[in-house]
Formats: structure tokens, sequence, C-alpha cells
């Protein structure tokens, strides 16, 4: 085929449709790049308020714990307050009923009176550390102590045919 001057105006053509289908693809090109961005752009938000929702969620939980602890600690420190009221109130009554049963019982109502002293001044937590340091005193005597309540206590608890 030789050069006949259709052919020129035949290559010409041809590229410039290489060129309108390089530049279509350019276009395409610049297209999926922006949806890519795009979506890249929605997912990072999309991320963030998950992460923010996350957040929220986790500090509503941690608030709703702490209220409870705190409405558990409050209930255990009246309870506890309670207790040592009427454990006060038992033993003076105790001390005056064996001072008029058992009028040569000084010793036994003296401790009684002592004991209800100690109920009355003392916070629950005061006792505590005091029955701790005991223990940590005194570890064997307190250990067979615990074996004995807990035995008199089974004892107690279990039916007999």
């Amino acid at each position: 085929m030789a050069n006949t001057p259709n052919s020129g105006n035949m290559n010409k053509g041809m590229g410039e449709g290489r060129r309108d289908v390089q530049g279509g693809a350019t276009g395409v090109a610049d297209k999926a790049r922006d949806m890519a961005t795009g979506v890249a752009d929605q997912a990072r938000t999309v991320a963030g308020n998950v992460a923010d929702k996350a957040r929220d969620v986790t500090t509503n939980v941690v608030d709703r714990a702490k209220d409870v602890a705190s409405n558990v600690a409050d209930t255990a420190r009246d309870w506890a307050s309670t207790a040592t009221e009427r454990a006060g109130d038992a033993l003076g009554s105790l001390a005056g009923t064996v001072r008029e049963n058992m009028p040569s019982a000084d010793y036994v109502t003296d401790a009684i009176e002592g004991g209800t002293r100690y109920f009355r001044e003392h916070s629950f937590q005061e006792m505590a550390d005091d029955v701790a340091g005991v223990i940590r005193r005194n570890p064997i005597p307190a250990l067979l102590v615990g074996v004995g309540i807990g035995f008199l206590l089974a004892r107690a608890t279990t039916h007999r045919s």
C-alpha cells in the first residue's frame, strides 16, 4: 500500500481517535480517583462517628458503674453504722440484765459495758482495722476461732433426723 492522499487523512484520524481515547481514559481515571477520595472521606467520617459513639457509651457505662458503686458503698456504710449502733445497744442492755440478775458479776458487766463504749465510740472501719490487727498479731488462734465458729454454724444449720 502506497501512501495515497487519503491514507494521510486516515492516519491523522487515527491519531485523533487515540487522543480521544486517552483523554477519555484520563477522565475516567480522574473520576475514579475522585470517587475513591469521596468514599475514603465518607469512611473516615463514619469511623469518627463510630469512635465518638463508642466513647460516649463507654463514658455512660463508667458513670453508671461509679453511681452504682457509690450507692452500694453508701448502703454498706449505713448498714454497718446501724449494725454497730444495735450491737452497742444490745451490749448495754445485756450489761444491765447481768447486773440486775447477778450483782456479784462486776467483772463481766464491766467487760460488757467496755464493749458497749467501744461500739459507740468507734466507726465500723476502725473496728474492722482493729480485728485485722488482732488477726495479724495472732494468726493461729484467729484461725482456730474461725474454724470453731464455722463448726458451730454448720451444726446449728444442719437438720438432724
